[in-house]
């Protein structure tokens, strides 16, 4: 029997998106990233209002909370035309009509819409810290049994379920499913703002975030942001000059795959002129 994919979700979302802040409840991709938000939470707080004389981290969050005094509200949800004083609280707004649960229990893997409704339901789990089950491998704990065997397969490499299509291996039955529509070409995840479709959930997330405006992602050189951490990872080769792709025909080398690509078209169109010519 396979398993529901609302149980699996967490689990692909540890793979896709694998550093946790257990404060606050976001994840990260990339271990760089994931410490300078650790800092957050333990930095001295600088900027003080001085309305009221609450201090903050950074001169953003004085910002945010001086619209409290001020009353100003200019983020808008443009579904329902409701205003708020700060961007997030409108990015958990707009999750509201999608319906949209990015933020997940790692013990029950139930799913919340915001990290302060999950930093709330986390403390329904403490008369039940001493009965869960340990992961040996990263000490990562869970309710049940079986969603430790699970995440198991990330530290065994266990790919159970096969593609009867293209015969490639996954390890849990949702991701073969997700897989399976690249050939059927569904796309059930809905955009409820602008109608757009998509085959994964995880990009329906993503597009989320160009109405919500939110871009996590941001460059240390020139201060750039981006919503996917592969975009900055792409735009970081503006600034290194690194060029990972070389053809293996001539030698040159591309910052971008897909560059690579197009490039590679050009000795097959010259090998299939001297072909021509051969003829």
């Amino acid at each position: 029997k396979g398993e529901p994919e609302e149980l699996c979700s967490s689990q692909e979302e540890e793979q896709l998106i694998p550093y946790l802040c257990y404060t606050c409840g976001k994840r990260f991709t990339d271990s760089s990233a994931f410490k300078r938000h650790l800092a957050v939470h333990s930095k001295e707080k600088s900027y003080s209002c001085k309305t009221c004389g609450k201090s903050f981290i950074t001169n953003s969050r004085l910002t945010a909370h001086l619209r409290t005094h001020t009353g100003e509200k200019p983020f808008s949800c443009q579904t329902c035309g409701k205003s708020f004083s700060e961007r997030g609280t409108l990015t958990s707004h707009i999750r509201t009509h999608t319906g949209e649960m990015p933020y997940s229990c790692s013990i029950c893997e139930r799913r919340y819409k915001d990290a302060s409704a999950l930093r709330k339901h986390r403390k329904s789990h403490s008369h039940v810290r001493d009965k869960l089950y340990s992961c040996e491998t990263c000490g990562k704990t869970f309710l049940r049994s079986g969603q430790l065997s699970r995440h198991s397969r990330i530290h065994s490499g266990e790919k159970r379920y096969s593609c009867s299509t293209c015969g490639e291996r996954f390890n849990y039955s949702s991701v073969l499913k997700r897989h399976m529509r690249m050939h059927t070409s569904e796309k059930p995840y809905s955009c409820q703002l602008c109608g757009k479709s998509f085959s994964q959930n995880g990009n329906l997330h993503f597009h989320m975030k160009t109405h919500t405006g939110e871009k996590q992602y941001s460059c240390q050189l020139c201060g750039k942001s981006f919503i996917r951490s592969h975009s900055l990872v792409m735009h970081n080769r503006t600034h290194t000059g690194e060029k990972p792709y070389t053809c293996e025909t001539c030698g040159k080398s591309f910052r971008h795959r897909s560059a690579m690509s197009v490039h590679m078209r050009t000795h097959m169109k010259t090998h299939l002129n001297q072909e021509q010519q051969q003829l």
